[in-house]
Order: C-alpha cells, then structure tokens, then sequence
C-alpha cells in the first residue's frame, strides 16, 4: 500500500486553485452544519479566499497528490488584546482534508507546513477553533499538541 503523505505536495496555494478551493469551503460548511444551529442555509462563505490568498499576513496551502488537491488550510498573524503576552499570535483554519484521504497524515503535513511559515515570521503562539461536538477533530488536533483552552457557550433566548 502506497504512503499517500510521502507523495504528497504541500504547496502555497495560486488563483488558479480558487475554483477547488472554493468547493472545499463548502464542503467543510456542510460539515460542521450538525454542530452549529446558527449557520444559515444555502452556499455560506466563511472568509474571502481571494482576497487571503493576496494577503501577506496570511498563507493558504494546499496538498496535492497525483496532481489532484485533496485538502487545504490557512494560518495568519493576528494581533492580540493589549493585556496579552505575545504582541501577535498564529491563527490556524479551513483545515479541510477529502474524505477518501483522511486518516493519512494529510492533516499534519498541512499543519507542520502552517506551524513552519508562522514560526518563519516570528510567531510561537498557536490558537485555532473547533465545535465542542467535533470529537474527530479535537483529538487530532490534541494529537498534534492542542490544548483546550477556552470554551464559547451560547443560549436562545
């Protein structure tokens, strides 16, 4: 059996890989539909991926296998609350691997790749979120040394 992550490419990713891109959103918005009743219907769109991919304080990669992109994500420099330690930090998102590649080491290569560019600009704080509800996804960022950190509660009322 072929080491999918040995032949993987991570890359920055171009324009040209918008279209694909774009389909990815909306296939991790389907997936983290279950676990959020405020979403609404229909095509959502997180965050502006064009404009990400121009922005320097922010790096999209992509993994490609066999010249077919089969999962993404982003990591950007923010500024902290003045009351914080670090001036800025690292934000990781759009953590998207296609189903028929999960559980390869897809993720963690995407996310090395994230960690090495943030440390390259002088970053040594990482924070992300994730639903309470997607058990999947917050063990393999603990895997990936996550810790939980805080806890976001909402109410109807």
């Amino acid at each position: 059996m072929e080491n999918i992550s040995i032949n993987t490419l991570i890359r920055t990713a171009t324009a040209a890989d918008l279209p694909q891109l774009q389909v990815f959103l909306q296939h991790l918005v389907d997936a983290e539909r279950p676990f959020d009743p405020t979403l609404k219907q229909g095509e959502l769109f997180y965050y502006n991926i064009g404009d990400m991919l121009l922005d320097s304080a922010t790096e999209v990669l992509v993994a490609e296998y066999n010249n077919q992109l089969i999962g993404c994500g982003y990591s950007q420099m923010r500024s902290t609350k003045e009351f914080q330690i670090h001036d800025t930090f690292g934000y990781i998102g759009f953590m998207f691997v296609t189903p028929e590649y999960r559980g390869q080491g897809i993720s963690s290569l995407l996310l090395n790749h994230l960690k090495q560019w943030l440390v390259s600009k002088g970053i040594n704080e990482l924070k992300l979120d994730v639903y309470e509800e997607n058990t999947a996804a917050i063990r393999a960022y603990e895997k990936a040394g996550f810790k939980r950190f805080t806890t976001t509660m909402r109410i109807e009322i």
